[in-house]
Order: structure tokens, then C-alpha cells, then sequence
């Protein structure tokens, strides 16, 4: 059985007041006498009252309250977001509702639907890998509702925009590959519809074309997931022949490689050297230790959660869109 919230109309009929006195009692009105006050704010506290979130913020027009959607939680990088976002976010008397898509695009429109419901201040989202169509996001702009895309953006809904340095991540991994011997670097990539890949694949190339090493489509793979790098595992057997570095999109995608390499007896970075991206805690227990750019996933939490909240805060003042780039660097550790 449902259990009974108590009402203000309970507490006045317990007490035998009106409810426009208990009203102002729990709002310590000064109209209301003192021992009054006093009777109805610990009746209140003993039956567990709680005033109606939801009746308040039809009132204010804010439920201080914000939406979050991400891919996955289960990632150290998206946790790290996540606490950068609350500890802002919790100082400024803000609460937060997590989502995940799960890198399901019918979920991620089931949460905006959801977040839109529930009449957050504003939303805070990193897209989903199989997101094609931005309809959704721009329901919610539609809506009035203030938007900040971090890390996976949409580049199509004018917004404001948290981005890790993905193009200069990618040059710093694959100039370090370089400068330690390497020639023939394998890209494991993101999808192309996504800026997060098309900017680190764009950092890969950079790094050759200004090191004069001529580009090689057949070494560019789409496969950014554990899984995906265990299903190509034949391929990436066929070309370990002809390769002596590994620029991953993600820690996990390269330290699967790793294990690959190793099955076949290839010794890392005798052999093949791998960097990753993103410093997840597996990079440093993995065997060898990964080489991989870190990022500041805290940092980006907070700065987006701060742009986010002056866009609720000051909803009159036209402030143009921002897009800020956080800056990475380089952690090299036994694998390169």
C-alpha cells in the first residue's frame, strides 16, 4: 500500500487550525504567534512532513532542480563529470536527476521527455553514440529550457558547449608514439558522425602529416568498445604484421588491444607501442601500465554545471554561446 504523505491540510485539521495558519507557521510568518509556530513546526517535524517540491515550483516557476544525461555511468569519466556537476551544483541549493541512455538514442528521448516532466531548470546532456536526429534537443530549447552539451556534443542545436581538447589529445598521443620510434600508428576510432571522433582522428593525422609520415587509410578502424575490439580481433591480428604503434580512442579499447597482442606473443612496447585516451584507474593496474592523455572530467562537470546555472539565473541577459575547450596532457607509463 501506498504510504500517506502528509499535507499541510492534515497537520491543521491534527491541530485544529486553519491551513493558511499552518502555511505561514512553517514559514515562521510573524503574524503567527510564537508558541504557535512553535506547536506547528514540531507537530510537522514529527509526522515527517515535507512541503510539495513539485506544488512549490509551479509557484516559483523553478523547481531548482536539473537534469543530467549521459551515456554510460559505469565510466570513471563520466563519474568524475557527475561529481563536478553535483558539488557545484548542491552549493548553489540546486538538486540533480541522473539519466542514462546507455548509448540508446530511443532512451535518450524517453529522459528529455522525462526531465521535461518533471520541469527541471535546465539540462546538462552528453549524446548518445546513435544519435542521428537533434529533434529532441531542440524540443526542449523550444520548451525554454537552457541546455549544455559536454564532452559528446550536438553540433547542429545552437547551445553551450564543454569539450574536452580531443584534437590536441590525439596529436600529444600520437606525436609521443612518434617520437619513441613508432612509423606505422593503427587508429582505433569513434564513429565519424561523432565531433568527439572526427576531432581525435583529426589530431592522428596532424601528428603524421607534420612528422612527413604519409597517412594510411587501411590503419584507421572504427572501434571504439571492448567488445568491438574482441570481434575484430582477426584484423587487428592481420595487420600487427605491419604496425609498430596503437592510438586508441578510449583506455578500454586499448588495453583490449594490448590483451590481443599479447595472446599472439607480441611484447608491449617491444614490439607494439599503445597509447590511450582518457586516464580511466585501468590504465594504471593494467599490465603494462597504459600511456594515455588524461582528462579533467571533473573540471568539465563543474564548468558546465556553472555556464548552466547563469543561463538560469539571469534568463533576460543575452549572453553569447560558449564553446570551452579543457585542455589534456599526456600521462606515458610502460606501454609506449
Amino acid at each position: 500500500m501506498k504510504a500517506h504523505l502528509i499535507s499541510i491540510n492534515d497537520i491543521a485539521k491534527a491541530l485544529g487550525i486553519s491551513p493558511s495558519t499552518v502555511s505561514r507557521a512553517l514559514k515562521d510568518h510573524p503574524d503567527i504567534s510564537t508558541e504557535t509556530k512553535r506547536v506547528v513546526q514540531q507537530y510537522a517535524a514529527e509526522v515527517n512532513y515535507r512541503p510539495n517540491a513539485l506544488a512549490l515550483s509551479l509557484k516559483k516557476q523553478r523547481s531548482n532542480t536539473l537534469g543530467l544525461i549521459i551515456p554510460e555511468i559505469v565510466h570513471h569519466f563520466f563519474s568524475s563529470i557527475i561529481s563536478g556537476i553535483e558539488d557545484l551544483a548542491y552549493s548553489k541549493g540546486y538538486r540533480l536527476i541522473i539519466c542514462q541512455s546507455n548509448e540508446d538514442y530511443k532512451r535518450e528521448v524517453i529522459n528529455t521527455q522525462l526531465l521535461l516532466d518533471h520541469r527541471v531548470d535546465g539540462i546538462l546532456i552528453s549524446q548518445s553514440k546513435t544519435t542521428h536526429d537533434s529533434g529532441h534537443f531542440k524540443d526542449l530549447i523550444d520548451s525554454g529550457i537552457p541546455l549544455v552539451f559536454f564532452d559528446r556534443i550536438c553540433e547542429t542545436v545552437a547551445t553551450d558547449r564543454i569539450i574536452t581538447d580531443d584534437f590536441g589529445g590525439a596529436y600529444l598521443a600520437t606525436s609521443h608514439l612518434i617520437s619513441h620510434g613508432a612509423r606505422r600508428i593503427l587508429h582505433l576510432a569513434s564513429p565519424s558522425h561523432l565531433q568527439i571522433g572526427r576531432s581525435r582522428m583529426e589530431g592522428y593525422y596532424k601528428a603524421l602529416e607534420d612528422y612527413g609520415i604519409a597517412p594510411n587509410e587501411n590503419l584507421i578502424m572504427q572501434c571504439d568498445t571492448r567488445d568491438e575490439v574482441f570481434h575484430a580481433r582477426q584484423q587487428i591480428l592481420d595487420l600487427s604484421h605491419d604496425i609498430d604503434g596503437i592510438f586508441a580512442v578510449n583506455d578500454f579499447t586499448a588495453i583490449a588491444a594490448m590483451q590481443i597482442l599479447q595472446q599472439a606473443n607480441y611484447k608491449i612496447p617491444g614490439d607494439i607501442k599503445v597509447v590511450g585516451f582518457g586516464n580511466d584507474p585501468i590504465a594504471g593496474i593494467a599490465c603494462p601500465a597504459l600511456t594515455t592523455v588524461e582528462q579533467d572530467g571533473y573540471r568539465i562537470g563543474n564548468t558546465a554545471v556553472d555556464i548552466l546555472l547563469k543561463r538560469i539565473e539571469n534568463p533576460a541577459t543575452f549572453i553569447d554561446f560558449q564553446n570551452i575547450i579543457i585542455p589534456v596532457k599526456l600521462s606515458h607509463r610502460q606501454s609506449s
